[in-house]
């Protein structure tokens, strides 16, 4: 939240015309009702248990979630890219090679 600040990325989201998925630990971030830029998932306590309508929408978020989750994990998975220094253009083609190698040890 603090680095989501310091960037100002609520007003890029906006300028762009964007916005994003993101985790209840980025509640609070964007207040703005009536235009959303953040979406976050709806929290629950001991006293405010959700309702069904609530879990659904928690669960529409997950699924939206979950691909780019795992493409992080993924990324942290692979050790050379933190020792990686070049151009960003051949950082890309490297990434999309590393994809593919890893999409084939999974579909064997």
């Amino acid at each position: 939240m603090t680095a989501a600040r310091h960037d100002h990325i609520l007003a890029h989201l906006r300028a762009a015309g964007l916005g994003a998925l993101a985790d209840l630990g980025f509640r609070g971030l964007d207040n703005d009702v009536l235009d959303p830029v953040i979406v976050t998932g709806f929290h629950a306590s001991r006293t405010h248990k959700l309702t069904p309508g609530q879990k659904e929408a928690n669960h529409v978020l997950a699924v939206g979630r979950a691909p780019v989750e795992h493409g992080f994990a993924h990324l942290k998975n692979w050790r050379t890219l933190t020792k990686l220094r070049t151009d960003p253009a051949r950082a890309t083609r490297l990434l999309r090679a590393l994809l593919v190698l890893t999409n084939l040890e999974v579909n064997r």
